[in-house]
């Protein structure tokens, strides 16, 4: 029977509190257009999910679970349509939800069935603030709409000016169609390949089918004698079921690389994951991602999406993952995040810390775990997770505590030691200190007298290296030392030092840096005639300045010191001619000084062009 609609068409505005408010939400509610897609393809999710909830809970019979969402685009008439066989709603629900802005159809269906295993019921609203979105890119949408109950079909129209109107409708199957007529320079929104990366982007995940049904393409033609082929089936462009949902006990190693795949689109294989299923007293799941990274710059550009319900909200929200994790890759799903009313920001809430920290724990137990029961795996893994380990911890303090036990350090001959197994190894030659080389072949010499005394070397030459020992002295009592940064105890020997200052004399001449220092020690290796050293404080002193771009705004390098070993042959015979003044001795000193510039690689291109030729001199001599 049809109601009194037959004799009139029922007519109003948008009840509002405030003329300006359409146009305010239309222009500046959502931060993207595009979202315009989600918020009408999530309300068909959520009227889905209404039914299926009230057939779970027996309010509701004899309904086929054949639920799906259709999106079709048409541009002649120049129309996308969301269609949906869920819930459906009566002309009393249209008027309420529709024609009263805000007034989401979510809150009462929760309020009615509160108690009733509403918990996580995945409806995010339905025909609230959202819907209005489809006016960004539309002049005017129609809602045609039944009922699940059996009520008369409604038809609702509305134009961007907020006027709309409400008449019967001969829609005769359940559920709600959504008709957004776009306007004049929209038409990119009418493409198949727009429609297709917003729902990619946005819907790739939501729990209900949903097939989109685009420009049709003619049919190839058939070759004389050829079978009619039927045609393929259409699939859904979601996955209902995303990987996340499941109990990690249930996923192979297969479907993790499958995913991570899917989502990221890189074909290199993840370093390893963290499945994150949390039910109490936080309640969300996800995945998170090592990518396998090839330099610095990659590492810090990861990719988090964030999920409410299994619908898309953003990227690398740092209010849930912390600045260092944004360097993984992965997904998060709450369905408690608070979410302000556009659903396209968090709001401040004690909730989002505790998720953030609950993260950050959930990523330094999969650490520890590693280092613990895979530890030959861990440390092949190392120099591709170091980075992201030192700067977590530089920036988070609780992070270190947690993995602070699991940080391993790689030595010059290859293996892996954590900081208290070195210090245990050196503790009868050396207490708390710590000492390492930067650059294998420019310390060479200074990393063969150390391991000669069977003094273990670390290799830190990575970019973070420098300010995560910093952290580390200053957390415990120990002391790095770079190789060339003095000279150990264990490298000097037991004869009588001497010293001559005719030949410190001879040596900052020929430098040609009257601010070199000039000190004589007595070597055990007595082949070695000298060595250049720079103070550990000074050099990362001046590595900070030139960090920060000040040494060349007047700021001058840290002066080195030019060590003379007492103990070489060499080194004794020059000082005697330096002290009696022959002058054979300035070039013996110049070819010396140059040498050890040589060992650190720091000559200039003209004092490399200037050593060369002064050892062709010397050959020439010698031949």
């Amino acid at each position: 029977m049809r109601n009194n609609m037959d004799e009139k068409i029922k007519k109003g505005g948008i009840s509002v509190e405030t003329e300006h408010i359409f146009p305010i939400i239309k222009k500046w509610l959502y931060s993207d257009k595009d979202i315009f897609l989600r918020e009408i393809v999530s309300n068909a999710c959520d009227a889905v999910t209404k039914l299926r909830r009230l057939t779970s809970l027996g309010q509701v019979s004899d309904i086929p679970d054949d639920y799906k969402i259709t999106v079709k685009a048409d541009k002649e008439e120049r129309t996308i349509t969301v269609s949906d066989n869920g819930i459906g709603m009566t002309e009393e629900e249209l008027d309420r939800y529709l024609c009263q802005i805000a007034l989401s159809g979510a809150l009462d269906f929760i309020n009615k069935y509160e108690g009733e295993e509403n918990r996580n019921n995945g409806i995010i609203g339905h025909f609230g603030l959202g819907f209005y979105s489809s006016f960004m890119v539309s002049d005017r949408v129609t809602v045609v709409t039944k009922s699940y109950t059996g009520a008369p079909a409604v038809k609702w129209e509305c134009t961007d000016s907020g006027e709309y109107t409400l008449s019967p409708s001969d829609k005769e199957t359940r559920g709600t169609d959504v008709i957004m007529h776009i306007a004049d320079g929209e038409d990119e929104y009418l493409e198949d390949g727009k429609l297709k990366s917003i729902l990619e982007q946005y819907c790739s995940f939501m729990p209900v089918e949903i097939y989109y049904e685009g420009e049709k393409k003619p049919e190839p033609e058939k070759k004389e004698g050829e079978e009619a082929t039927e045609p393929e089936a259409p699939k859904p462009i979601n996955d209902t079921h995303p990987l996340w949902m499941k109990n990690p006990s249930d996923c192979t190693e297969e479907e993790y690389l499958e995913f991570y795949r899917k989502v990221f689109h890189d074909y290199r294989e993840p370093l390893f994951h963290i499945h994150i299923n949390a039910d109490y007293p936080l309640n969300f799941r996800g995945i998170l991602y090592f990518p396998k990274i090839t330099n610095e710059y990659e590492s810090l550009e990861g990719q988090v999406k964030l999920y409410y319900n299994q619908v898309f909200v953003a990227d690398n929200i740092k209010e849930v993952i912390p600045e260092f994790l944004l360097m993984l890759r992965g997904v998060i799903d709450c369905p408690e995040l608070p979410l302000n009313v556009s659903r396209s920001y968090l709001q401040n809430s004690g909730y989002v810390a505790k998720m953030s920290q609950h993260i950050v724990k959930k990523v330094a137990d999969k650490l520890n775990s590693l280092f613990t029961t895979k530890r030959e795996n861990y440390e092949k893994l190392w120099q591709d997770i170091k980075i992201f380990v030192e700067y977590g911890s530089l920036r988070e303090k609780k992070f270190y505590d947690r993995v602070k036990d699991s940080v391993i350090y790689q030595l010059t001959g290859g293996r892996y030691v954590t900081l208290d197994e070195y210090l245990e190894g050196a503790k009868e030659k050396h207490e708390n200190t710590v000492y390492y080389a930067t650059d294998k072949m420019a310390q060479a010499q200074y990393i063969s007298m150390l391991e000669g005394e069977g003094i273990d070397v670390m290799y830190l030459d990575k970019g973070l290296d420098n300010q995560f020992i910093s952290m580390i002295e200053q957390e415990r009592n120990v002391k790095f030392l770079r190789v060339d940064s003095g000279v150990a105890d264990v490298l000097r020997g037991d004869g009588e030092k001497f010293e001559s200052k005719a030949l410190a004399d001879l040596f900052v001449k020929v430098s040609g840096n009257d601010k070199l220092k000039v000190t004589f020690e007595n070597l055990k290796d007595g082949t070695l005639p000298a060595m250049l050293t720079v103070s550990e404080q000074d050099r990362r002193f001046g590595e900070m300045m030139k960090l920060y771009g000040m040494q060349n705004d007047g700021m001058p390098a840290p002066e080195g010191e030019l060590v003379l070993n007492s103990g070489s042959d060499m080194i004794k015979r020059l000082a005697a001619k330096a002290e009696s003044g022959d002058e054979s001795a300035a070039d013996s000193a110049g070819y010396i000084y140059r040498l050890a510039l040589l060992a650190q690689r720091k000559l200039s291109a003209e004092e490399l062009k200037d050593f060369l030729r002064g050892s062709f001199a010397m050959l020439d001599k010698l031949v």
